[in-house]
């Protein structure tokens, strides 16, 4: 399983951007199980969680993304994005995708997302 992350870039505070997520060599009854998500970490800080959601659709956000960011999944395509609105400077960060079950647990590489003030 492969997971390439793209989308990230340097944008204004109060401005958007959207990241995407492609799964690769990986079927799609497989695909369908994993839990994907999206964590990030900044410099210096610890990596944590921005959003998850599941093969059905059902999503859970960090707190403070909440109401700004959106989490989307096209099962289709094994792909999953991250609309980000209303950036701040402290969304500065790299950001990385994930697949997880109960059995395994993948990363992509991290995708940087810088937001000037």
């Amino acid at each position: 399983v492969q997971l390439q992350a793209s989308g990230g870039g340097l944008v204004q505070a109060g401005g958007p951007l959207r990241l995407s997520c492609t799964a690769s060599r990986m079927i799609f009854s497989t695909y369908v199980q994993y839990v994907m998500g999206w964590y990030r970490q900044a410099p210096g800080k610890e990596r944590e969680l921005v959003a998850t959601i599941t093969s059905s659709g059902s999503a859970n956000y960090a707190d403070s993304v909440k109401g700004r960011f959106t989490i989307s999944r096209d099962n289709s395509k094994k792909r999953i994005y991250l609309q980000m609105n209303s950036l701040k400077p402290e969304d500065t960060a790299f950001y990385y995708c994930n697949a997880n079950t109960e059995r395994d647990d993948v990363w992509g590489q991290g995708t940087l997302v810088t937001v000037s003030s």
